[in-house]
């Protein structure tokens, strides 16, 4: 898998509206990372973990993927369970938690307005992924948190959307040597509808084991 041209870097400002708006959260809280955000984890992982994006009084606020914020509580927990993690909370960058041959990245690394990135924004980060994917070992597994995360990754790898329709649970084969597992967002409002539970989100980690283990 080839890499792309792009180096990630917390100074990236291609996307005018997230440049603009992430100045705007840095005059009102002076005290957030309010840049994008960098992957957390072992970059030897054989497990990459896809979300959207930053949140904005989670990631955003402390540098590090779905940290201090609602969906990194579902997250971590079920990291730690299935042993991916030496800890089950993950509240900032110095708490000294440690992932274990897993790696956590967004589809976009800028906190997006309302939390919703657009296309090109979209687009713009997917070099970005496409690096963290270039990483993966052969057997590695992608678990994508969302629509918009399954989507990223297809298109990091130029896949077709239409071969590999986003369902929770579903496992893509995306080559030989790359299998991707779909889940629900580990969001407040999915959990708190209960769109996804604390079990189903623990049955797709389960299932990225069995995976790693036939490897």
């Amino acid at each position: 898998m080839q890499r792309s041209k792009k180096t990630f870097t917390s100074d990236c400002r291609r996307c005018v509206r997230l440049a603009k708006f992430l100045d705007e959260v840095r005059a009102i809280h002076e005290d957030y990372f309010a840049r994008p955000v960098p992957s957390f984890g072992d970059p030897n992982a054989r497990l990459l973990v896809v979300g959207l994006a930053p949140g904005m009084h989670g990631a955003n606020k402390t540098g590090r993927p779905f940290t201090g914020d609602h969906a990194g509580i579902l997250l971590y927990e079920t990291l730690y369970q299935h042993n991916f993690s030496s800890a089950p909370v993950s509240e900032s960058v110095t708490d000294e938690l440690e992932l274990k041959d897993c790696r956590i990245t967004n589809a976009v690394r800028c906190l997006p307005p309302q939390n919703k990135p657009i296309g090109d924004e979209v687009k713009n980060c997917n070099g970005y992924l496409l690096d963290e994917l270039s990483m993966l070992p052969s057997g590695g597994v992608v678990v994508g948190l969302g629509s918009v995360a399954h989507s990223a990754v297809l298109k990091a790898l130029k896949l077709k959307q239409s071969d590999f329709r986003f369902g929770h649970g579903s496992i893509h084969n995306l080559s030989p040597n790359l299998v991707m597992i779909d889940s629900y967002h580990c969001s407040r409002y999915n959990t708190q509808t209960r769109r996804l539970t604390a079990e189903m989100f623990s049955g797709i980690f389960l299932r990225v084991r069995e995976l790693l283990q036939k490897k």
